[in-house]
């Protein structure tokens, strides 16, 4: 450690020697602390403060996201079996549909368990009709309902959790 009085200190690794702060609270951040944002580099404690913000699910939102993304996925992959090569198509729009019923009953309050347990809720809404087809030894339904069930699923939890591609 330096006798420097203008040496700075990590504040979490107290013998790490930094001169970066954190641009909302000044606390001397080293690399491994700081959490690169748009607006520069800011500490792991102001960065989770900042999210917490963005958070507004309630405890009803979990349960009622759950039912009604496993039923509709379940419905959509009912449907499968009807519609084969469509199902490129028509799967983005199920995981669609479905996110924006989830986001419904939830009254567009959001988090990020919300959004993957809402994914979670549809693969597991659909899975018994991929697991009836590996059953029944339906090459075409397998497929169909596999791709169903990844297409619908991604662009469920893109479309709740706001990944913004570039």
């Amino acid at each position: 450690m330096s006798d420097d009085p203008t040496t700075l200190y990590c504040a979490n690794h107290p013998n790490t020697i930094t001169q970066l702060r954190c641009n909302r609270c000044e606390k001397p951040i080293c690399a491994k602390c700081a959490v690169l944002t748009p607006t520069g580099y800011r500490c792991k404690e102001c960065v989770r403060a900042q999210q917490k913000v963005f958070e507004t699910a309630q405890w009803i939102d979990y349960p009622l996201v759950f039912i009604v993304a496993a039923i509709l996925a379940g419905l959509g992959a009912f449907g499968v079996r009807y519609i084969g090569f469509i199902t490129f198509f028509l799967a983005p729009i199920a995981g669609g549909i479905i996110a924006e019923a989830a986001r419904f009953v939830a009254r567009k309050r959001r988090s990020k368990r919300l959004s993957r347990l809402a994914m979670i809720a549809a693969i597991l809404g659909a899975l018994p009709y991929l697991l009836m087809a590996i059953l029944s030894f339906s090459l075409y339904g397998i497929i169909w309902q596999a791709v169903y069930l990844v297409m619908m699923a991604t662009t469920l939890y893109y479309r709740l959790s706001g990944i913004n591609i570039r």
